[in-house]
């Protein structure tokens, strides 16, 4: 196949090398393939509609288009550097073998709107994907959380035992996050959901193109309204990347939790053998690698965002060539994201609970003492008073190697008269947790129907 520049009249002179292959996008546009031979059909047929260019040769161009997609499917498409990018790559294998009618399909468009389109629809796809993902995730939370419900935790703050919760409590913590991330892609799909084609280069075209057709067949329910704004705007992927990098975050978080309940120290889950490797002189150990490198891959989504943010920070209107630094950073982000997603997604479903160790942890460190206190305003003490007098309390227990289920009715009544039998009653574990009953607290029954809730709104 021959390589003359499609845009080479101007030139006088062949392109370097080298400036070829680095000026190139080929190698990672590829991907938007099917994406760019769908925006060309829908264009080719609204130029046959409007009398632009004559059915018959629509026909011709959309068969060729047809044609090169089975080629590219079946492995047998040889894309060139020196044709630089996807478009030119699929317009010179259709000029080669439909003729004059192929160099006609670009009428009425530029690269410049054309990517933008092509953009747009691969990232609608990938969001579409990846909402998917969020979903297996969440019902992968749920499933543990329904499957362990009333299994007793500690709660932490600045990683100190602070009160007793429920574990699925926890598991609908994160149900709470992944779902904002949902709502968050969604968002981002809205806003972006507009056909940028017809936009051409920067100012539109003399042509008498119909728009609102092809945004009809491109199932986009509206159009860009600015020409200049069409070819120029990168905010939807800019949004996409900051609504994954808050996911990742949210990913990250988890991770640290599960690393750290998997070690020996303090045994809460044990992650199937399959999300884990071993150590090449330790032959004890089980490492969770999965985590740590979704963990670790945060970053690079963080960074993928701050390398396309500084893209765009000095950029004039309309298009200009550093954009093309926008499709690396995205593409990473969207196959980084949907890996984390699937693999913890089954990794979460398939982890072990360790029930009696998690409520063992939640009867050390005083995670009753606020019951404690709660227990003396109810019996007419202000709450400050009633904080310094379980400080006391829990000092006295420390100083003695005592925890407060194992002080006597005299030791409690040193600290207070106000304090009698029902004290016992009222800090155990399970007193603890179902008093806290309130919507969003961690009592049995408000977590049963939030699971109900979250399977409902499934």
């Amino acid at each position: 196949m021959a390589h003359e520049k499609l845009w080479g009249g101007r030139f006088s002179e062949p392109t370097d090398q080298f400036v070829e292959e680095f000026t190139a996008s080929i190698d990672f546009d590829k991907r938007l393939y099917h994406q760019d031979i769908r925006g060309s059909i829908a264009h080719a047929r609204m130029l046959g509609k409007q009398g632009i260019l004559p059915m018959a040769e629509v026909e011709k161009i959309v068969a060729g288009l047809q044609e090169v997609l089975a080629r590219i499917e079946a492995g047998k498409f040889d894309f060139s550097v020196a044709l630089e990018d996807i478009h030119m790559n699929i317009e010179a294998r259709l000029t080669e073998k439909i003729g004059e009618a192929g160099k006609r399909l670009h009428t009425g468009r530029s690269r410049n709107d054309q990517v933008a389109l092509d953009i747009r629809l691969y990232l609608r796809d990938e969001i579409v994907e990846i909402s998917a993902y969020l979903d297996m995730l969440v019902d992968s939370l749920i499933y543990q959380a329904e499957a362990n419900l009333g299994v007793i935790m500690p709660g932490y703050t600045h990683l100190q035992t602070a009160q007793p919760i429920l574990f699925s409590h926890h598991m609908m913590a994160y149900v709470e996050m992944f779902t904002r991330d949902k709502g968050r892609m969604e968002d981002c799909l809205r806003r972006m959901n507009a056909l940028p084609l017809g936009a051409g280069a920067l100012a539109g075209t003399t042509f008498p193109i119909d728009r609102e057709y092809v945004a009809e067949l491109l199932d986009f329910p509206a159009v860009t309204r600015n020409s200049l704004d069409s070819v120029s705007d990168r905010d939807f992927a800019l949004e996409f990347m900051g609504a994954s990098s808050i996911l990742m975050m949210h990913l990250s978080r988890f991770s640290e939790e599960l690393i750290l309940w998997s070690t020996s120290e303090f045994k809460f889950v044990e992650l199937t053998d399959s999300f884990c490797t071993g150590s090449s002189i330790m032959p004890q150990k089980k490492n969770p690698d999965v985590p740590e490198l979704v963990r670790g891959k945060t970053g690079r989504v963080y960074g993928n965002l701050m390398a396309l943010l500084t893209v765009m920070k000095a950029l004039p209107l309309a298009y200009n060539k550093d954009m093309q630094e926008d499709k690396e950073p995205l593409f990473d982000t969207i196959d980084t994201v949907k890996g984390s997603l699937k693999i913890f997604a089954d990794m979460v479903r398939e982890m072990r609970i360790n029930a009696g160790n998690m409520r063992a942890a939640a009867a050390k460190g005083f995670s009753t003492a606020t019951d404690v206190a709660d227990y003396l305003v109810r019996q007419g003490m202000p709450f400050r008073d009633a904080h310094e007098v379980v400080g006391k309390t829990v000092a006295y227990c420390i100083a003695n190697g005592k925890d407060l289920p194992d002080l006597t009715m005299d030791e409690w009544q040193g600290f207070s008269d106000k304090i009698g039998e029902d004290i016992f009653d009222a800090i155990t574990l399970e007193a603890s947790v179902n008093a806290r009953a309130a919507t969003g607290g961690t009592a049995l029954e408000r977590v049963r129907a939030e699971i109900e809730r979250a399977k409902v709104g499934r």
